[in-house]
């Protein structure tokens, strides 16, 4: 926890800073920043695009009387892209539009439902049907 926690919070600022320093030496200050507003416009268009996407297919599936299963992993991965978005950054927005395209989403949930399953076996994670819950 303490390793993730310094990631986000020391390591990814440092390496976005130095990403944002270096295409503003390379290209300039007001292209650079011209990028960041508009990977920030556009990602949030996607997101909202994206979002109500699945927002739709998880009210399809239960207006069929089927709990929504895989298209809940698409909605986690559509709200942690835009939520990178929102964040200034190279990185954080390649990474954001990555999970928000449905094909590169797909790589991002297959790598998810693998952790998910491994939580779930192991014990640290539990989730609850109807009749029980299961570890």
């Amino acid at each position: 926890m303490i390793g993730t926690l310094l990631v986000l919070f020391v390591i990814l600022p440092f390496v976005e800073l130095y990403l944002l320093i270096e295409l503003g030496s390379r290209i300039g200050t007001l292209p650079t920043l011209g990028i960041v507003v508009l990977t920030g416009i556009a990602g949030a268009a996607l997101a909202k695009h994206q979002g109500l996407s699945v927002l739709q297919r998880i009210q399809t599936e239960m207006s069929f009387g089927q709990m929504p299963g895989e298209i809940i992993f698409d909605g986690i991965l559509v709200l942690i892209g835009a939520v990178l978005l929102i964040t200034p950054g190279i990185l954080t927005d390649t990474i954001g539009f990555l999970l928000l395209i449905p094909v590169t989403r797909e790589i991002f949930k297959k790598y998810l439902k693998g952790w998910v399953s491994k939580k779930i076996e192991s014990g640290q994670m539990v989730y609850y049907t109807q009749d029980s819950y299961h570890m």
